[in-house]
């Protein structure tokens, strides 16, 4: 199986990869939950080639975004069918300040980023149901200053299914922060996305590398499969 990073890898990274051990399988656990990372259309974007959205949409995905969505709607889907909680998380601004790395970082008006917004609600394609959890963040990590860790252990999750975006930016944060809070992460390969294609590869070659598993879409539906009798419910 070609791996999306692998255009990008010298001999000698070849080499150091094989001599360090790296990208080895950490394996998932029992109790699932898939958490999608701030599909929003201030990060979505319109469904089209990236360039041809910027005007509009400068921090949006375009087109390949919207394939990811495709794809996450299905798993979305299925972990409904097994009562596999879904976790949604929302990068919102609560004041007109810019307190968070990315805003201070990247010039735009950030008053399409304030809570309440249009432009930064979850887009309709994958609204959120009833039974889902929203949490709501400033920062990169759906971790920090957000009550996502009580939630996991209240409803004894110990593994994450991350989907979403971007790759390199709260996707990596969130999965770096899943690990280091002792939860099985899979970071699905062909469910996220990033603006800039380097960044995409290089985000997951890192985090196969060295924290968590990266895997295909069909290889996550397998896994979710064998809740088929059951599966995770969330205690209310």
């Amino acid at each position: 199986m070609t791996r999306p990073w692998e255009d990008m890898l010298t001999e000698v990274d070849r080499m150091v990869i094989q001599k360090g051990g790296y990208g080895k399988k950490r394996g998932l656990g029992k109790k699932p939950a898939l958490v999608i990372i701030d599909i929003q259309h201030n990060y979505v974007g319109a469904n089209l080639p990236i360039a041809d959205q910027l005007e509009t949409w400068p921090s949006g995905g375009g087109a390949k975004a919207w394939e990811a969505i495709e794809k996450i709607k299905k798993m979305k889907k299925l972990s409904d069918q097994l009562n596999i909680p879904t976790i949604y998380t929302r990068n919102v601004q609560k004041k007109t300040i810019n307190f968070d790395s990315f805003a201070v970082k990247a010039e735009r008006d950030n008053s399409k980023y304030i809570d309440g917004r249009p432009e930064a609600q979850i887009v309709s394609e994958l609204e959120p149901e009833s039974k889902d959890l929203v949490v709501d963040k400033s920062y990169a990590s759906a971790f920090f200053g957000t009550p996502l860790i009580s939630y996991l252990v209240k409803m004894g999750v110990d593994t994450l299914i991350i989907v979403g975006g971007s790759t390199s930016g709260c996707v990596r944060a969130t999965a770096v922060d899943a690990v280091t809070h002792n939860f099985n992460v899979a970071v699905v390969e062909d469910c996220v996305y990033d603006r800039i294609e380097l960044s995409h590869k290089a985000g997951l070659l890192d985090l196969w590398m060295k924290y968590c598993d990266v895997s295909p879409s069909e290889e996550i539906y397998d896994y979710l499969k064998q809740f088929q009798e059951g599966g995770v419910k969330v205690e209310g």
